[in-house]
């Protein structure tokens, strides 16, 4: 169980790209990254406009002097002085990221990086490339793959309790654009812009997670070749789409399918994935994060606590209060900027990790299956091999 103890014997001099007033998913890095003690934030370009950022930067206690205007700056700024920055998170819109990373990786600084990482598969290619030249660690920001039950789930199924795996069935499904509200709010304005958001909306934005989930729990289980289909249905959102279904054909025969979706009137969020073997089957939803299903044929469905000690080691090492309490997404996020601040000091030190964490990889792959989908909905949604 974590304690809030630090897992490192210093800090990490820790700094933010965007993230600033008004941005939610700002206040979960931050949140995430201070709780353990394990960064500290002493620098910050958190907006596009050097005042008001420095304003909000000074409300977070950083020195108005490491408040500024741009990251370009800040890099060039922070390197100069003993005690400048080791790591950055990027919390900036989609189409930002593959230069601010790049330029990160180039400074040396250790990188925690919103998805999706960059737009092409070559671009990708290239930022992971650069991390390796440079030993430098990239954490892609897939929140809720820090919770325990994903541990539980990833042990079940590599202890064979679900037999051999035959589909995988994952969605990431909610309402919460099933009209043209980016008419009245810019942070949904860019997100159906393909010069902001990329050659995708929905299947980028809300499909790539559930796509990670199941990459976590089956590391061995690759794509062999998909068919996409995707919709506008608010029509103003035309290229992108605000719906899409994949469907999967893994290398060991295995099928799956991931529904993305902004248009589910009614739904709260709807990420769920069912992992369904030859044996038994279970299911996790992330608006009820703290159980997952375990569906043996023949027997009484079991539910499976957060924080239960039948649980394995894995899951049980990263609670933060025992079973009955609620973990959700601030304490998900928060195991992984753990894992990003012990995967970077191990690459301080010449070492290899031996704890998986959403990585460069991840990064990557995200890219790769967003890529593939285009190419097989733009042509009329045909079966396309895995590339």
């Amino acid at each position: 169980m974590i304690y809030g103890e630090r897992a490192i014997e210093n800090p990490i001099r820790w700094a933010m790209v965007g993230g600033g007033r008004g941005s939610q998913i700002g206040y979960i890095h931050r949140s995430s990254a201070l709780r353990d003690f394990n960064f500290e934030l002493v620098a910050g370009a958190f907006d596009i406009e050097a005042e008001r950022g420095k304003d909000f930067g000074v409300n977070l206690h950083v020195n108005p002097e490491r408040c500024y205007p741009d990251y370009l700056t800040m890099f060039e700024r922070e390197a100069e002085r003993e005690d400048g920055i080791q790591a950055v998170s990027i919390a900036t819109p989609n189409y930002t990221h593959y230069e601010i990373c790049k330029a990160a990786l180039k400074a040396g600084l250790h990188v925690v990086c919103e998805k999706p990482l960059c737009f092409t598969v070559e671009q990708a290619e290239e930022l992971e490339s650069l991390a390796k030249e440079h030993n430098r660690v990239v954490g892609i920001t897939y929140g809720y793959s820090g919770h325990q039950l994903i541990e539980q789930a990833r042990h079940l199924i590599a202890n064979g309790e679900l037999g051999d795996i035959r589909i995988v069935n994952m969605q990431f499904s909610h309402g919460f654009h099933n009209v043209a509200v980016e008419e009245n709010n810019p942070s949904t304005k860019w997100r159906v812009d393909p010069k902001f958001a990329g050659p995708s909306y929905v299947l980028g934005d809300v499909g790539t997670h559930p796509l990670f989930l199941a990459e976590a729990m089956l590391p061995k289980m690759k794509i062999k070749k998909l068919m996409c289909s995707r919709q506008s249905f608010v029509k103003g959102r035309a290229p992108l789409e605000d719906n899409a279904y994949t469907l999967m054909e893994y290398e060991n025969g295995a099928v799956g399918m991931v529904w993305s979706c902004a248009v589910n009137s009614g739904s709260m969020h709807g990420q769920k994935i069912r992992v369904i073997g030859e044996k038994a089957s279970i299911e996790w939803w992330d608006e009820h994060p703290n159980q997952l299903t375990f569906e043996v044929q023949g027997k009484p469905v079991r539910i499976l606590e957060r924080g239960m000690g039948y649980l394995c080691e894995e899951a049980l090492r990263e609670d933060r209060i025992g079973g009955g309490h609620p973990e959700g997404l601030f304490e998900a996020w928060s195991n992984l900027y753990r894992r990003f601040a012990l995967a970077m000091k191990e690459a301080d030190q010449g070492k290899q990790v031996d704890f998986w964490y959403p990585d460069i990889h991840a990064g990557v792959e995200g890219v790769r299956w967003v890529e593939n989908c285009v190419r097989s909905a733009d042509n009329g949604a045909i079966w396309v091999e895995y590339k």
